[in-house]
Parts: structure tokens; C-alpha cells; sequence
């Protein structure tokens, strides 16, 4: 053994309920190497993601000291949150938190251990790992290395990196390009994707210098019979992703929650006022001198009905996913007033505060929501507040998030904005430039917010999936955005209260939306 051996632990940990059955999976592996040396697996219980990831951290730090007590440590982890507070930049809040991450600091002195975030996709074997665990534990065994098939030749997936942005994230038009010389190729080999399977486990690490094995634990060294691959599951295009354990997708808000969108125009007896919802019948078709722009002569038309050239074509990586969920009533909602960043600031409502309970339960049950950001006013910070009591995560808040400020029209119903400011009401109605009486902002301001905190937050948190809290203003500018449709579509689209959406930003610039106006969970 020497002082100067490097090591690097990746660690992951998922729970398949937020709290639900979790567990945690750690490799070490040689830095220079890049050697498969130990591994850790370990189904835990009931736990929620953020638990599991820090017990993951704590066993991977234990198996490289087992190896090489005077070793430098380079952690690397798709968990922003663990990797944040590690490194002493982000306050560690949550009480369940607390004495994990002590007991990960007192493995190895600070200073020989230093923090990096890697996106989920460059950290498939410890996540294939936790998987095994679970898997185990939903059995009623306890894993063992001898049984595992994860991956100890994950080099390529480890070192293959994004496509670094060249251009803004969430606009459609940002990576049309790429994607168009992409999916006119010729189709690729698809990239495989993770597997949860596990073989019959029993408990246990695999730790300790390859080719020995100690009582509790086992060695395993690349090229042994226990040291295969087998990926179960195929990944078929940039659209695609592994549905496993805590991830950006597993299974959320990917092609199943396709059905529940909504794309019926909504008669002008639905106006919702709160951030430009339906303009009444009359005025919703107004064009507002903004026209799509048409595609190059040069670009093929892809007939209807058949699929792009290529569709499996490059992986770009794990998205970006905002899960955005609108408020819980207030008093204001049901009487369709405007209800901004400049009026009253109200409070959700009885029923308000129900929905906020009932989003709150089924996000939990999906169990995939890794952070949660919310808008600063009282009722989305009520709303985000009951889902992190449920997922025992802390909630940011981000400015950019806040609603449309509707100046002398807010806690106006909008027959009263007719009655009132006519002339103004119809030019807001024609133009995204137009501000609504009295100072407010028009939706050409608010979109220039938004597209800049969607940027800020798509940097921070790539291959995460984020919960944001925010308003309808905000919630239907994102997706149209993403959709590449004009500012007028701002008025067609309908956003209940407490509603779930979701859209997926690639490396590449591209945006899937994947969701919209999910209601289910209040029926």
C-alpha cells in the first residue's frame, strides 16, 4: 500500500416510493486504472432517495479504506444535494441527513477526499448496483457480489460525456439542426440501458484487494465469472431512457403520461385569469404579428405517419426534468380572478391545501423527484412545502419562477378588466408586448424571465429531475417554449390547479414535453 494511491468511489442510492423500499450500490475503482476494485450493495428498507444516496456514499468510503487506508478519495455522484452539502457549499437541514453525512466525513480525513457531480447516465454502476439491492430486498434476500450483474466494464459509459450546449436549452429551434442532421442518418446502435435485475443475493460487500476475500465480504476481480455484463434494457433513442430507481425517468413522466394531456380548446366560460389562461372566444385566434419560422428549403419533409430516418440515433445523455406543478387553489381561483405577483399575495384555500396534499402523496408514490424548487409567493410556497414534508427534502426558492405581475388588473375578474380598461384588455390580448393597465408586465417580459431561469436551472441540474412549484404564466411559457409555438398558443392551452406537467431538456439544446395538465391525482 502506498499514500499516493488514488481512488474513486461512485455512489448511488434510490428508494422506489420517496420513501419506500431503498437501497444503496458503491464501486471503487482504481483512478489511474480505472480498475473495478470493490463493490457495496445494500437494500435498506424504507428510506427516501436522499438517505440512500448518503449510506451509498458511507459504504463506498468504507470499502476504499478497507483497500488502501492512506488513499486519496475522488467521490463521484449524480446527487447534487449530497455532493453540495459534502463539500460544505450547501447547509445540511434534514435530520435523517445529519448523522450520515458525519459518519461519511470521519472515513477518511477531509482533506483526501474531494466531491464531483457526474450526470446519472455516467454513473450506471452503482445505480445498476442499488437496483440489485432493491430488487433483493423486494424478494426477501440480501445481495451478494456473486450474484450481481452489473457492469465492471462501464468505462465507456462513465467517461463518455454530454454534448456540450450551443445554444440555450428548451427552445426548440435551439438544436433543430443537430437534430435534423442526426435523425436524416443513418440509424445508430442503440445504447443499452439499465437493468434492475438481480440473481439470488445474500448480504454482504465486495471488498479488499482483488483475488482475497474475508469473512463478510468478496472479492472480485474484472474477467471472473462474477464480473459480466448483462443489460437488460435498450434505450432507442434520444427519447428513451433506463427506468431505474431514483432517476431523472423511472418511468415518470415519460411516454405512458403521454395520455394525459390536454389539447381541447376551452370555450371563453373557462377563462382562468391567473396568467393568461383562455382569452374568450373571438380573441383567442388573434395572430399577435409573431409567425413561425418556416424550415429551410434545403430540410427533408417527413411524410405523416412514419417515423424520422434514424430515430435511433446518438444518446444525448440524461435531461434535464422539470416536473412543473401549479399551485393549490386560493379563494381568488374559483372566481377566475386575476391573481399575479402584484396583488394580494392570498393564501391556498381549504381546498387549495387539500390538492396540495394529494399532489404531495402522488409524487411520492412515484418516488423520482430529487429536488424541489418553487416560485416565492405564499400559495406555491404552501404547495411546494406539503410535497417536501412528504419527499423530506428542502425546497429553494427561485424569483424567476413568480407569476406574471398584472398591474391595476389583479383580483379582477376579466368581464370587470372589459368593463374597465377595454382598449387596453384588447391589445393585451394582440400583442405578447402589450402590458396589462397600470405598470404590469406583459408576457414578452415574463417570457425573457422565465427562458433565464429555465437556463439557470437546466445548467444546475442536468440529469436531475426537479420539482418546480410556479404559476400558470410560467408553467405554459416553458411549454411553449419547448414546443417552438407562438406566443398566442398561451391562450389555448387549459392549467388546473395543483395540475402536473413535465418537460425533459437534452444537452443538445432539444425539449420533450412529456406532460400536461396531469389532474388524476385529484380524482
Amino acid at each position: 500500500m502506498t499514500s499516493a494511491r488514488e481512488l474513486v468511489v461512485e455512489a448511488d442510492g434510490g428508494s422506489r416510493g420517496n420513501p419506500g423500499p431503498a437501497g444503496y450500490g458503491a464501486v471503487v475503482l482504481d483512478a489511474a486504472t480505472g480498475e473495478t476494485l470493490a463493490e457495496a450493495a445494500e437494500y435498506i428498507g424504507v428510506a427516501t432517495n436522499n438517505v440512500a444516496e448518503y449510506k451509498g456514499l458511507v459504504a463506498g468510503l468504507k470499502a476504499a479504506r478497507e483497500l488502501f487506508p492512506d488513499a486519496t478519495v475522488h467521490v463521484r455522484m449524480d446527487s447534487k444535494l449530497v455532493v453540495e452539502q459534502m463539500s460544505g457549499r450547501w447547509k445540511i437541514k434534514h435530520p435523517d441527513m445529519k448523522p450520515l453525512a458525519a459518519e461519511a466525513g470521519r472515513v477518511f480525513p477531509a482533506g483526501r477526499v474531494r466531491y464531483e457531480w457526474i450526470p446519472r447516465e455516467r454513473n450506471k454502476h452503482a445505480d445498476r448496483l442499488a437496483n440489485e439491492a432493491m430488487d433483493a430486498g423486494r424478494l426477501g434476500r440480501r445481495w451478494e457480489p456473486s450474484g450481481s450483474t452489473a457492469s465492471l466494464d462501464a468505462s465507456a459509459a462513465r467517461n463518455a460525456a454530454a454534448p456540450p450546449p450551443s445554444g440555450p436549452p428548451g427552445d426548440a429551434r435551439a438544436g433543430a439542426a443537430r437534430a435534423r442532421a442526426a435523425l436524416s442518418g443513418t440509424a445508430g446502435t442503440p445504447s443499452t440501458g439499465a437493468a434492475g435485475a438481480s440473481g439470488t443475493p445474500t448480504a454482504g460487500t465486495s471488498a479488499g484487494t482483488p483475488g482475497t476475500s474475508t469473512a463478510g465480504t468478496s472479492a472480485r476481480t474484472p474477467g471472473s465469472p462474477a464480473a459480466r455484463t448483462s443489460d437488460a434494457g435498450t434505450d432507442t433513442g434520444a427519447g428513451a431512457r433506463p427506468t431505474t430507481g431514483d432517476g431523472p425517468n423511472d418511468g415518470l413522466f415519460a411516454a405512458e403520461d403521454a395520455t394525459a394531456t390536454s389539447s381541447t380548446p376551452v370555450a371563453s366560460g373557462d377563462f382562468e385569469a391567473e396568467a393568461g389562461a383562455l382569452a374568450p372566444t373571438g380573441h383567442a385566434a388573434r395572430t399577435t404579428g409573431a409567425t413561425r419560422a418556416d424550415p429551410p428549403a434545403s430540410t427533408p419533409v417527413q411524410p405523416r405517419g412514419t417515423a424520422p430516418q434514424g430515430w435511433a440515433g446518438p444518446d444525448m445523455g440524461a435531461p434535464a426534468t422539470f416536473v412543473l406543478l401549479r399551485h393549490g387553489e386560493t379563494a381568488l381561483t374559483p372566481e377566475k380572478r386575476f391573481s399575479g405577483s402584484g396583488g394580494s399575495d392570498p393564501e391556498l384555500s381549504a381546498a387549495g391545501l387539500r390538492q396540495a396534499e394529494a399532489v404531495a402523496a402522488a409524487l411520492a408514490a412515484r418516488g423520482t423527484i430529487q429536488e424541489i424548487v418553487s416560485s416565492p409567493l405564499t400559495r406555491c410556497r404552501q404547495t411546494a412545502a406539503a410535497v417536501a414534508a412528504r419527499l423530506g427534502l428542502d425546497v429553494r426558492i427561485e424569483q424567476g419562477l413568480r407569476e406574471t405581475d398584472f398591474g391595476a388588473w389583479e383580483g379582477l375578474t376579466f368581464g370587470e378588466v372589459r368593463e374597465r380598461y377595454p382598449e387596453d384588455l384588447d391589445a393585451w390580448l394582440a400583442s405578447p408586448k402589450a402590458a396589462p393597465t397600470g405598470g404590469g408586465e406583459s408576457f414578452a417580459t415574463v417570457a425573457r424571465r422565465v427562458a433565464a431561469t429555465r437556463d439557470r436551472l437546466t445548467a444546475a441540474h442536468a440529469g436531475r429531475t426537479v420539482l418546480l412549484v410556479t404559476h400558470v404564466t410560467p408553467i405554459k411559457t416553458l411549454v411553449r417554449l419547448a414546443l417552438g409555438a407562438p406566443p398566442e398558443s398561451l391562450f389555448r392551452m387549459e392549467l388546473s390547479a395543483a395540475s402536473i406537467s413535465a418537460v425533459a431538456y437534452y444537452a443538445d439544446g432539444n425539449a420533450s414535453v412529456r406532460l400536461l395538465n396531469d389532474t388524476s391525482h385529484l380524482r
